[in-house]
């Protein structure tokens, strides 16, 4: 059994089709015993993107929390990518969200 679980909020077939041509996903939550962290997964392509815009807008980038990069934002790829962060121990460096999102107490 696994240590952690990991949720995506919206786990259809289109939502899938969207972040990989989206090249982000930002429903992918991981639960590691009763702590849920939010991750936001994005594709370099769609990182570059976002840094270019912000940079040319704002004058600065600022980085989305608990940002993980994976090489295209498959759930295949989000699950592997995940389960290699835990084994090296990201986890222990992020804060959890409220656990009231998932109507647990």
């Amino acid at each position: 059994m696994s240590n952690f679980t990991v949720i995506f909020t919206d786990d259809t077939e289109l939502a899938e089709y969207e972040a990989i041509n989206k090249g982000y996903r930002n429903d992918v939550f991981v639960k590691i015993q009763e702590d849920y962290f939010n991750l936001r997964v994005y594709d370099i392509v769609r990182l570059k993107q976002d840094f270019e815009s912000e940079v040319e807008e704002y004058g600065y980038y600022s980085a989305e929390p608990n940002l993980v990069l994976v090489t295209e934002v498959t759930k295949d790829n989000v699950l592997k990518i995940i389960s290699q962060l835990y084994e090296d121990g990201y986890f222990n460096h992020l804060k959890s969200v409220d656990k009231k999102m998932f109507n647990v107490t």
